[in-house]
């Protein structure tokens, strides 16, 4: 499993912020690092998120709500997910639109991690009723990385 380091959410935080507009900085690091490690805790043997769409999940909902950055808090939950999953070779098929809708209502406290972890599975590359019924935007990991000087 591959996962992101804190440098490098900081790092993408500030590039996202640069290319989109708002504050750049951290509100507060002590949430920054729950986001961050909440989704790969677990007792004793046991995972609370196994698999890695909840891992990703968790992720997004963790960075959303936690409200770590001063700005851009939304956008960075979703796009860190979709990079964790994309680094752990799993795509989704999805809309920008859809994209933004969930994380607005993940931000607002309607959408849970249950249903973000139900989000991912119906979208995740692969299922054929997506595959049938939508002309969706797949995520690549290329379309993903963001270069840095």
């Amino acid at each position: 499993m591959r996962k992101l380091t804190r440098q490098q959410v900081i790092l993408l935080h500030s590039e996202l912020i640069k290319r989109t507009g708002g504050t750049n900085g951290i509100r507060d690091e002590s949430l920054l690092d729950s986001a961050l490690n909440a989704p790969f805790q677990g007792h004793a043997d046991t995972d609370y998120f196994p698999s890695l769409q909840e891992k990703a999940a968790r992720l997004g909902i963790g960075l959303v709500r936690n409200h770590a950055f001063v700005d851009g808090n939304k956008r960075l939950g979703a796009h860190i997910m979709l990079l964790f999953l994309s680094l752990n070779h799993i795509e989704l098929e999805y809309t920008q639109d859809e994209l933004s809708s969930i994380f607005l209502k993940v931000a607002s406290g309607g959408f849970s991690c249950k249903d973000l972890f139900h989000w991912i599975l119906f979208h995740q590359k692969g299922n054929s009723y997506i595959q049938e019924n939508t002309a969706a935007f797949m995520v690549h990991e290329k379309d993903l990385k963001i270069k840095y000087r």
